[in-house]
C-alpha cells in the first residue's frame, strides 16, 4: 500500500492533535462507489461515511456525512438543518468551494469552516472513516473526534 500523501485533512487532524490511521487504495476509473472503497481498504461498509456539500434556503452552504450505502434525504436534510429546502451543490462548484475533488471531499479541513450534519449512524461506530482529502486515501478517526473537529451535530439524515 502506498503511503498517504499530507493532506489539509491530516494536517487539520496533526495540528488538533487527534490521533488517526489512514488507509490507501488504487483509484482506477471514475467509479465512486463507497462499497468498493470499502473492500479496497478493508473496512465494513458502515463504517466508511462519505461527505456530500449543498446548498440551503437559510445556510448558503452545508456538508452532510452519511454511510456510503445510504441515500440523502433532502427533507430529513431541510428538517434538521433549519431550512426550508435543500439541494446539491453542483459538482463543478466543489472544488472551489471546498478545496476537495469529487470522491475526494472531506468534512475536514475544507477551505472554510461549513456547518457539518453526520447522519446518527454515526453513533452506532467507534471509529469512522471519510475522505482524507484525495481519492484513493481514507483517514479513520474516534466517531467522537470527526464530531469534534467538525464541529457537527447529528441527525437522522437518509431515507
Amino acid at each position: 500500500m502506498a503511503k498517504a500523501v499530507k493532506t489539509n485533512v491530516l494536517r487539520s487532524l496533526d495540528a488538533a492533535k487527534i490521533p488517526y490511521e489512514t488507509r490507501t487504495y488504487t483509484v482506477e476509473d471514475d467509479n465512486f462507489d463507497g462499497k468498493l472503497v470499502a473492500q479496497k481498504v478493508d473496512l465494513p461498509a458502515d463504517m466508511i461515511f462519505k461527505t456530500l456539500v449543498l446548498c440551503g434556503t437559510q445556510q448558503p452552504h452545508l456538508v452532510c456525512v452519511i454511510p456510503v450505502e445510504q441515500e440523502l434525504d433532502l427533507k430529513a436534510v431541510a428538517r434538521a438543518t433549519g431550512n426550508k429546502s435543500v439541494t446539491m451543490l453542483h459538482q463543478k462548484d466543489l472544488l472551489p468551494l471546498t478545496g476537495y475533488p469529487r470522491g475526494g471531499c472531506s468534512p475536514i479541513g475544507m477551505k472554510k469552516a461549513f456547518p457539518t450534519y453526520v447522519d446518527e449512524a454515526c453513533l452506532q461506530q467507534e471509529r469512522i472513516s471519510v475522505s482524507a482529502g484525495v481519492r484513493g486515501c481514507q483517514v479513520i478517526l474516534a466517531t467522537e473526534a470527526l464530531l469534534k473537529i467538525t464541529k457537527a451535530k447529528t441527525a437522522s439524515l437518509c431515507r
